[in-house]
């Protein structure tokens, strides 16, 4: 299996209830021990939830726009040259932003201190669409870094 360039994603099968990939990304990234009817469950429950709060807007509609704001555009790497570290800023691929942004969006929820992971995730994805919330912090975060380290942008790879 090549470790870089070339490997092929497979394709992934849309959920039951949206219809979205997205969706079912987010949901096998937030499954535990293969328990993926819990993760679904959990999932449909924050998404009930968000519908209440979102304020008319569609849940699935404020679902796609949180992890949109929530995806990083550059981000750093270390690159070693000469016996010296850089971070050198690199514009990330697409596949690795989505998955960066729900990995974001899933841990900060996780440390929210409201009662049920169905409130902790409608509320994240609430803040995310409204760009606040610890997902949009980090994201900003690595954008900072990637701006402050952009004079090594010449030792890109």
């Amino acid at each position: 299996m090549p470790r870089r360039r070339g490997a092929d994603n497979r394709e992934v099968a849309a959920d039951p209830v949206y219809g979205s990939t997205m969706v079912e990304k987010f949901v096998c990234s937030m499954m535990w021990d293969g328990k993926k009817q819990t993760a679904q469950k959990i999932f449909y429950a924050s998404m009930l939830k968000l519908e209440e709060k979102g304020g008319g807007e569609e849940a699935i509609k404020l679902f796609k726009k949180a992890v949109e704001n929530a995806k990083p555009m550059l981000e750093v790497k270390t690159r070693r040259v000469g016996g010296a570290n850089y971070q050198v800023p690199i514009e990330v691929p697409q596949n690795r932003r989505t998955s960066l942004a729900i990995r974001w969006i899933l841990n900060n929820a996780r440390g929210r201190a409201e009662k049920g992971m169905a409130d902790k995730l409608a509320n994240e994805l609430n803040d995310a669409a409204n760009m606040r919330g610890g997902a949009i912090k980090k994201r900003d975060d690595v954008h900072r870094m990637a701006e402050a380290n952009k004079a090594f942008a010449h030792y890109r790879w």
